[in-house]
């Protein structure tokens, strides 16, 4: 099966499911759907950030400084959080990842539910490399460098999800 024969709710903007579509679908016809978005963090506290490959059917050769994807139909965020931090990591294990916030995105490539969550990845990671062309764990100066010099493309939802982050008053940040 391809990702775009993958079936995803459907939800409204109130984040109720109302249906359920393959995601090409979804994605060609700009329904919201539901996405996890997980930063995963090394023992050092720097944050894993990658660019994602040229094949991905959203923002391809993109950077972006969360792992994560489309919820599954039926399947709840906690789930796809664990599962899309795994598959994108290449890693078994993981401690389940800390749900921070939800918001609805709405900009480039769509609108979908986002929910953000955070883990703690001491296992050496090895990437799919369906996902991903390339990686390293930085620190938060470091991304915030490369994200304001202009000279990386990011994904737009990961850069709301991010400045959303920042925002919160926590200490960790």
């Amino acid at each position: 099966m391809s990702a775009a024969d993958e079936v995803l709710d459907v939800v409204d903007r109130d984040d109720r499911v109302v249906g359920q579509a393959p995601r090409g679908e979804v994605y060609a016809r700009g329904l919201i759907h539901r996405c996890v978005f997980v930063l995963a963090r090394d023992a050092e506290d720097r944050i894993f950030v990658h660019r994602r490959t040229a094949s991905k059917l959203v923002f391809p050769s993109h950077y972006d400084m969360f792992v994560g994807g489309v919820v599954g139909a039926g399947e709840s965020y906690a789930q796809a959080a664990l599962r899309e931090a795994e598959e994108e990591l290449g890693v078994r294990g993981l401690p389940r990842p800390e749900p921070l916030f939800t918001f609805l995105y709405e900009g480039p490539g769509g609108a979908w539910w986002s929910a953000v969550h955070e883990v703690r990845c001491g296992l050496p990671v090895a990437p799919q490399v369906s996902e991903v062309d390339w990686h390293a764990f930085l620190t938060r100066e470091e991304l915030d460098r490369r994200i304001g010099d202009g000279e990386w493309p990011w994904v737009p939802d990961g850069l709301e999800a991010y400045r959303r982050l920042r925002a919160r008053p926590v200490s960790r940040q």
